[in-house]
């Protein structure tokens, strides 16, 4: 009886798309799990070859398309949920609707959906890139969800490969094996990590989340920190401090918005990466894309060739030419995430010699936290000498206008205007060639759904 469940819910995926009303990455995978609850794991188990999952607060979609690069530079195309519907059914419709013929699955995973997910998949390689506070309305403390997946990784007796970011606490701490009650590295487990020091933060941000040691609660002692709480720490009390990473960065170039590019040096050799996407944030995407590479067998020539042609997936930095204007698209969701959007927009004012465009658009609906009370622990004070002419909306607008003001952005030149379209437009009007917006998640769909039906963009579902 599964092959007709099958049959039904890819009809009514292809209905859906058709329809032209979106719900083509999550519908099928929804109908399929609730009348085959079992289904990720039985058409999961048709998978013969690796099974990757990646999850993390940020940057797990980039992560998988810069992964998903360096495979396919090597001929390889897995079953991937590239649309970024990372919850399971998302993983659901990804293994309905993908080819047959593959036989390997590369998947990005909800940081609340990645234990039942992973139980039901069986992954060979696990990804993690960091856990920063998110939405704590839906997915609680930090501590938690570390503690969800210790559990997960425990209960997986080595069957599961780890690539681990060395820099995060909370991630490094999940490759430690305790079963011999000292600290050791879990076998199987590839660390990755920064280590050029030119780049580190002049102080702790205020979206600093790992305070604290999770094996004796004794605070870190940081040596530098270059993202949120992402750093060289050690414990003040017991050994469990930051680990060696295994492919590393070093000579690292920021360039604004234009991209990065760095030394990684890794077990398999040293390769030059020059990356078209940028800020310090997509390094930490890009380390952990070329370890899961390596683990996954995939040469540095196609690895270095995969990740120079990546290009930015669903609102991740991604460009658009929307009548002339290049609107350039970086998603914003919590304090850290921000931050670091606001320090490549810092390094593309200041290398531009002029003042920034900006349109900000604030929700808070169910994808976004119901709580946007996150907007102050975020630094927008970076950015109050570049900012030229900002348009705030959302339906919490008159909030992200309040907290501009704050941070001494000029006031004349910001104004809140209601709806998405209006204040697109409004904002088009006066940007001088190209204008930068920064949405939360509902607000990006909103936005892309509106570029799509004028005709700029493919529907995000196509």
């Amino acid at each position: 009886m599964f092959g007709p469940k099958l049959l039904a819910a890819r009809t009514i995926g292809g209905l859906s798309r058709r329809s032209g009303r979106g719900g083509g990455t999550t519908l099928p995978g929804r109908v399929l799990l609730r009348v085959a609850p079992d289904a990720i794991r039985r058409l999961g188990g048709r998978l013969t070859g690796e099974r990757t999952i990646i999850s993390a607060t940020n940057g797990k979609t980039t992560t998988a398309g810069m992964l998903a690069a360096a495979l396919n530079a090597a001929g390889r195309e897995p079953i991937h949920n590239r649309a970024g519907s990372n919850m399971a059914w998302g993983v659901a419709t990804a293994l309905l609707e993908g080819d047959p013929d593959e036989r390997e699955g590369l998947f990005e995973v909800d940081e609340a959906w990645l234990s039942p997910v992973a139980a039901d998949l069986s992954p060979t390689l696990l990804v993690l890139g960091n856990l920063f506070r998110d939405q704590l309305d839906r997915y609680g403390e930090l501590e938690r969800i570390a503690d969800d997946w210790a559990e997960m990784i425990a209960g997986a007796e080595g069957r599961t490969g780890l690539v681990l970011n060395a820099d995060d606490p909370l991630i490094a701490d999940l490759g430690r094996d305790l079963s011999s009650g000292e600290l050791r590295t879990r076998e199987g487990t590839t660390y990755f990590g920064i280590e050029d020091p030119s780049h580190a933060l002049p102080e702790l941000q205020h979206a600093f989340d790992a305070k604290h040691c999770r094996r004796c609660g004794a605070p870190y002692r940081y040596e530098r920190a270059f993202v949120g709480h992402l750093g060289h720490y050690h414990c003040t009390n017991c050994d469990a401090g930051r680990p060696t990473p295994d492919v590393a960065a070093t000579e690292i170039e920021l360039r604004g918005i234009e991209g990065s590019s760095f030394r990684a040096r890794t077990p398999a050799g040293e390769l030059q990466i020059d990356l078209p996407l940028p800020g310090l944030y997509n390094v930490y995407n890009a380390l952990a894309a070329i370890a899961a590479a390596i683990r996954l067998g995939v040469g540095l020539a196609d690895i270095r060739s995969g990740l120079g042609a990546v290009k930015a997936v669903f609102g991740r930095v991604e460009t658009i030419d929307v009548g002339g204007t290049d609107l350039s698209i970086l998603l914003v969701k919590n304090p850290a995430g921000t931050n670091e959007v606001l320090r490549t927009l810092k390094q593309e004012a200041e290398r531009a010699g002029e003042p920034l465009d900006l349109w900000l658009a604030l929700n808070d609906r169910i994808a976004d936290g119901r709580d946007v009370s996150w907007i102050w622990d975020a630094d927008h004070e970076l950015l109050a000498g570049h900012a030229g002419h900002v348009t705030c909306t959302g339906t919490r607008a008159a909030e992200v206008a309040l907290r501009l003001k704050y941070a001494g952005w000029p006031q004349e030149s910001i104004r809140v205007v209601p709806g998405i379209g209006p204040s697109l437009d409004a904002a088009l009007a006066e940007a001088g060639g190209r204008l930068f917006a920064l949405p939360t998640y509902t607000a990006l769909i909103e936005l892309r759904t509106l570029l799509a039906e004028r005709g700029h963009v493919a529907e995000y579902w196509r």
